[in-house]
């Protein structure tokens, strides 16, 4: 039974939340904009993401359709991830945020055997941010981020968040997909360098 419903969970993840990835191709500049502090369904673990990934975003929608039980309107969005980490730091003590919106209409996490016991309702920050699409493999972020990275320096801009990820494109719950055309929007909060 609790295959089933993983199976069901995960199609109507696939159905529900796919978006026109097109519409994210004037991302392949970086571009600044303003992002509204957003309330989130965050489940937080530690570790190597090839390894707890998988089961971080299975707590994550798990918890998210048992909210969804009571909140019949709420819209199942692509998942997103921040790293506070840095990536020097060895892969097996990463830090990932693992992460969906919510309504504001969410105020609490239902009494349910469904919920994660890591998971907790916050609200991620509002404000400027800076943002480019990532066409590839993860592994592969790298040029993308140096890219970024430059594009905020050059605009007189320094970074003031985690490294995030929101995933339009990827490994679903039951296929892994093709790497070279996974999707995925990096985005960092960013404030003017008034050092300059």
């Amino acid at each position: 039974m609790e295959r089933i419903l993983f199976l069901i969970v995960g199609l109507c993840f696939i159905f529900s939340c796919q978006r026109n990835v097109k519409e994210f191709d004037y991302l392949l500049e970086p571009q600044i904009s303003p992002k509204p502090a957003q309330k989130m369904l965050v489940v937080e673990i530690k570790g190597d993401p090839n390894t707890v990934g998988k089961d971080a975003f299975g707590q994550l929608f798990k918890t998210f359709f048992a909210i969804k039980r009571y909140h019949k309107n709420l819209k199942v969005n692509p998942p997103r991830t921040r790293w506070p980490l840095s990536v020097d730091v060895p892969m097996d003590e990463w830090i990932g945020v693992y992460a969906l919106p919510l309504n504001d209409e969410v105020d609490n996490l239902p009494q349910s055997p469904k919920v994660s016991p890591n998971a907790r309702i916050d609200t991620w920050y509002g404000g400027d941010v800076v943002e480019i699409l990532h066409i590839g493999a993860y592994e592969d972020e790298t040029p993308t981020i140096d890219r970024l990275k430059t594009f905020i320096e050059e605009q007189g801009y320094v970074i003031s968040s985690d490294h995030e990820e929101e995933y339009l494109k990827g490994p679903g719950m039951l296929f892994k997909g093709n790497p070279k055309k996974y999707r995925t929007v990096i985005r960092y909060g960013i404030s003017r360098n008034v050092t300059e």
